[in-house]
């Protein structure tokens, strides 16, 4: 069994966590922005502000790191490639997104239709970051 390249773990996941910032950010604001701002002021509640961007951001980044290390880790048992960062990304989606969402849909916080439409944005945008964090990771 090869070491994993922490080195390289980090480069991808970093660069992949701008390819996330990125998805992120067009879904949140010129996508979907007047629909998440109707969400929260039916809830009475502000719009994220800054300090709130800042996590989002640097927790994107840490998500990506993450995945990254979770594509390098499956390599020696599914082999290097697109097929692996794939599976990889759709197992983050389904932990980071499918959970997460199926407990706010149960608790009808936001809009149904709102949190579909992120799941499926996110079942997307997770095998493109996964990828371009796996193009950049070597042994």
């Amino acid at each position: 069994m090869t070491k994993i390249n922490f080195a390289r773990v980090l480069l991808g996941g970093l660069v992949a966590g701008l390819v996330l910032n990125l998805g992120d950010w067009l879904f949140h604001e010129p996508l979907m922005g007047e629909q998440w701002k109707a969400a929260m002021a039916a809830y009475n509640m502000p719009m994220p502000g800054t300090s709130a961007i800042i996590w989002f951001v640097i927790m994107d980044f840490i998500i990506a790191i993450a995945l990254v290390w979770l594509y390098a880790a499956m390599r020696p048992r599914f082999g290097a490639g697109v097929r692996t960062a794939v599976v990889a990304g759709l197992t983050v989606w389904f932990f980071g997104w499918l959970v997460h969402m199926g407990g706010l849909m149960a608790m009808g916080i936001y809009p149904q239709s709102l949190l579909m439409i992120t799941l499926v944005w996110g079942f997307f945008l997770m095998p493109i970051v996964a990828i371009v964090g796996a193009w950049l990771y070597k042994e």
